[in-house]
């Protein structure tokens, strides 16, 4: 069993989805075991994508997601109205800035964690959905249930932590598996 993958829920999905979320989670954190801040900035790829950036970016992918679960629509942002200052608030989502610490990215993805966790054990209904806002990468119309949107949660965290196995391995050599 991986760390923390055991869950609680008011039915056996709940329970399942709560501890994949938890299994990815872990392997996430797993690649940061051991970094110093300046080794969590270090690109080591032709991306921009770094160790801590990535765990950033998750952290605040999650927090956005499980609001949209409890509140809606209106938790996600109105991506027709975005300026170019949004967006460049978007990438930096994915940067480890200065001022900013691996252990307090760390930190903050386990307060976002926990407060999923929560959120999904207090839902009576996984099938309970919202319409997602007008943007280009969202089918036009489309709604998603709480269930859609906490698997769409572990399939971004488990891509983003093969980044981060990836950006680690070229770091020091360490790996997640094998």
């Amino acid at each position: 069993m991986y760390p923390d993958a055991t869950a609680e829920g008011p039915t056996p999905e709940h329970a399942d989805l709560i501890a994949e979320l938890r299994a990815v989670r872990h392997f996430l954190r797993f690649t940061a075991r051991g970094l110093t801040d300046e080794q969590a900035r270090r690109r080591t790829t032709v991306s921009e994508l770094t160790v801590g950036g990535l765990i950033k970016h998750v952290t605040s992918m999650e927090r956005t997601w499980a609001a949209f679960i409890a509140r809606g629509t209106s938790a996600l942002p109105d991506f027709s109205a975005m300026t170019e200052a949004d967006h460049q608030a978007r990438l930096d989502e994915f940067k480890l800035l200065p001022g900013e610490t691996l252990l307090g990215v760390l930190t903050a993805y386990e307060a976002v964690a926990r407060g999923t966790d929560e959120l999904l054990a207090g839902l009576d209904d996984l099938g309970v959905s919202h319409p997602l806002p007008a943007a280009p990468w969202f089918t036009p119309g489309a709604s998603w249930s709480a269930r859609r949107t906490v698997m769409h949660v572990i399939a971004e965290t488990a891509q983003h932590a093969g980044h981060a196995d990836i950006i680690r391995e070229s770091l020091d050599g360490q790996k997640s598996m094998g």
